[in-house]
């Protein structure tokens, strides 16, 4: 399969600052990819690097075959910042159709792709008010909606949940993922928790090292694993967890959660764990199958 997205010992410097240090991963078609690290982790930066807007002081970037902001890119790549704003003198419709026409669609085009990507976000019947009418959530729905002119085949996402609530969050959520067979969703966000639902493939940026990961699946090692967390602090849980006949190793990854790595057998582990909770009177809140995205960024055992 070729690689939407290559990366090879790409690094930037602003000054003496190196903000991406030796950076090399790759991204294929498919389901979301998340992006994570802290502030000032070099997350900006390699998003203005795939968009084109700067370039690498050093390294090979390589967007589905060709450099950053070439031409052959124009409309396959769309990119939303977090703080994307829209104009409240407008209508949505007569905004969305004028960044189409900024696409090279004429106007009748891009009436019909406004109305299309308003449609996809679930926002069809909004197409003439304005922003203000809008709740938060819509008005982050009718962005994303934005970032869909022209069906690119790489939409990137700067925390597209940021400051919703609850259900407005879960909104955006199910709406890239409903989306994921049209385009490849590339997602900056705080939230663990939210990516590891979304993203297979985790990049983690910390000083301008990047790190990869996997949500949920068996490790490259073929190493088992569970996360179990527990309901309350119990007495003496590492070692029963560790004198299970099925279990290579657990150990506690913060409080009332164990890591628990072991060997598969004709028995569901799973459903044996969840049985020995039950004898020794544990109440748990999660079982997790695989490393949490957590564990795997910030958890070095001991």
């Amino acid at each position: 399969m070729t690689a939407l997205i290559t990366a090879q010992n790409l690094s930037k410097n602003y000054g003496q600052q190196l903000a991406l240090n030796n950076v090399n991963f790759e991204i294929n078609q498919g389901s979301p990819v998340a992006l994570v690290g802290p502030n000032g982790a070099g997350k900006t930066t390699l998003f203005s690097l795939l968009c084109g807007y700067i370039l690498p002081t050093s390294g090979q970037l390589s967007v589905m075959g060709h450099k950053p902001s070439s031409a052959e890119l124009f409309g396959t790549l769309s990119a939303l910042p977090q703080d994307a704003q829209l104009d409240p003198r407008f209508s949505i419709a007569h905004q969305l159709s004028f960044y189409g026409q900024l696409q090279g669609l004429s106007s009748a085009q891009s009436k019909r792709e406004t109305a299309r990507v308003l449609e996809l976000v679930g926002l069809g019947d909004v197409a003439k008010q304005r922003s203000e009418d809008l709740s938060h959530g819509m008005r982050k729905r009718v962005t994303i909606a934005q970032a869909l002119i022209g069906e690119p085949r790489i939409v990137m996402l700067d925390e597209a949940t940021a400051g919703l609530d609850p259900i407005h969050a879960r909104e955006v959520r199910e709406l890239v993922s409903s989306l994921s067979d049209k385009a490849t969703f590339i997602l900056s966000s705080h939230d663990l928790t939210e990516l590891e639902r979304l993203c297979s493939q985790v990049l983690h940026l910390d000083k301008g090292i990047l790190t990869q990961h996997q949500t949920r699946t068996q490790s490259e090692e073929d190493k088992y694993y569970v996360t179990l967390q527990l309901a309350r602090l119990y007495d003496d849980v590492e070692q029963k967890l560790n004198s299970l006949i099925n279990v290579n190793h657990a150990y506690m990854s913060q409080s009332k959660e164990y890591v628990i790595e072991y060997t598969p057998s004709v028995e569901p582990f799973d459903i044996m764990l969840l049985q020995f909770c039950y004898q020794q009177g544990w109440q748990y809140r999660q079982l997790v199958n695989g490393h949490t995205l957590e564990n795997q960024i910030f958890h070095k055992e001991e």
